[in-house]
């Protein structure tokens, strides 16, 4: 799309578990790289990334092929985890920022100077949100969580009630 097209745009995804975080999360898509959805992957892992930045070689990069990797922002760009998770067979990349207590400012992600690319679809969640995602896998000793992705969720009635409640602090 043209530039500043994508700008305002969310994209939706439900974890379905754990069932402590079973919650329908913002996400927005990358300004200028990355692919985007043309599937609907009803249940799909969502596997936090080891090291959490993922800025080179991954220990768990075997759990993250075809699946969806949740990494933390910091260390290298935008773009250059994108291309971590890729190079593993990712499916796309939800990078969280790494402010934990950030619950309503989205970064707008943009590429970096390199000039490379990314064809997966890169998405950024508000920090609060892969906090907490990430403590609850932590608690019941899980490698993943399993998710929707992505959410229509104007066929959602009950949408305003499946938000996580901390974004109404």
């Amino acid at each position: 799309p043209p530039p500043g097209l994508r700008i305002h745009e969310y994209l939706y995804f439900q974890v379905l578990s754990p069932g402590d975080i079973r919650y329908i999360f913002t996400a927005t898509p990358a300004k200028d790289f990355g692919g985007v959805f043309n599937t609907r992957y009803e249940q799909i892992h969502l596997v936090p990334a080891d090291p959490p930045e993922a800025c080179g070689e991954l220990n768990n990069g075997v759990f993250i092929q075809d699946q969806i990797a949740l990494v933390e922002r910091g260390g290298c760009s935008f773009l250059s985890k994108t291309r971590v998770i890729q190079e593993h067979g990712g499916r796309a990349v939800i990078i969280a920022d790494n402010a934990y207590d950030n619950d309503s400012f989205y970064i707008e992600m943009i590429q970096d100077s390199t000039r490379r690319t990314a064809d997966i679809p890169a998405l950024f969640l508000l920090g609060r949100d892969g906090y907490m995602i990430r403590r609850s896998l932590e608690q019941h000793g899980l490698p993943w969580a399993v998710i929707s992705i992505p959410v229509n969720i104007t066929s959602i009635p009950t949408y305003e009630m499946m938000q996580p409640p901390w974004t109404f602090w």
